[in-house]
């Protein structure tokens, strides 16, 4: 698992040049690669590119990408409110788009962040119904949808 993390955020970093400058994304591949060692030092070996070795890993990033999306966003709150240097918009859409929508909506209105900018707002719709659509032409092409 700890071999399947570090290529796909290696590969990650070198296919999208923004997730380099990122920090956010920079933490969140760390703490993932460090907890995946962890978990087969301690529990159980896991074979590398697996299909159960994959989803264990999809499903601790959906976790972790999330609570770090809303750690950005309570961040640039805490610099916008102090008058300090914000965070990027370009890298809080890439957080949504590796998955953290739902950390990111909850930061939306627990924070009360980002809410009125309407150009803002748009693109971070579109995410999630581009991430759901790909999900349903994914489950639709392995038959397992049928509409």
């Amino acid at each position: 698992m700890t071999l399947t993390f570090a290529v796909i955020f290696i590969c990650m970093a070198v296919l999208i040049p923004p997730l380099k400058k990122n920090t956010f994304f920079i933490l969140h591949a760390s703490i993932l690669i460090l907890l995946s060692y962890w978990i087969e030092t301690h529990y159980f070996k896991c074979t590398p590119f697996a299909g159960k070795t994959l989803l264990l890993c999809l499903a601790i990033h959906f976790i972790s990408i999330n609570i770090f999306t809303f750690l950005a966003y309570w961040k640039d709150k805490n610099a916008a409110v102090n008058g300090e240097w914000r965070i990027p918009e370009r890298d809080l859409h890439i957080l949504e788009i590796l998955g953290g929508w739902t950390g990111a909506l909850i930061g939306q209105k627990i924070l009360h962040h980002k809410n009125r900018k309407k150009s803002y707002q748009a693109m971070f719709w579109f995410v999630p119904i581009l991430q759901i659509g790909f999900i349903l032409a994914v489950l639709q092409y392995l038959g397992l949808l049928h509409i």
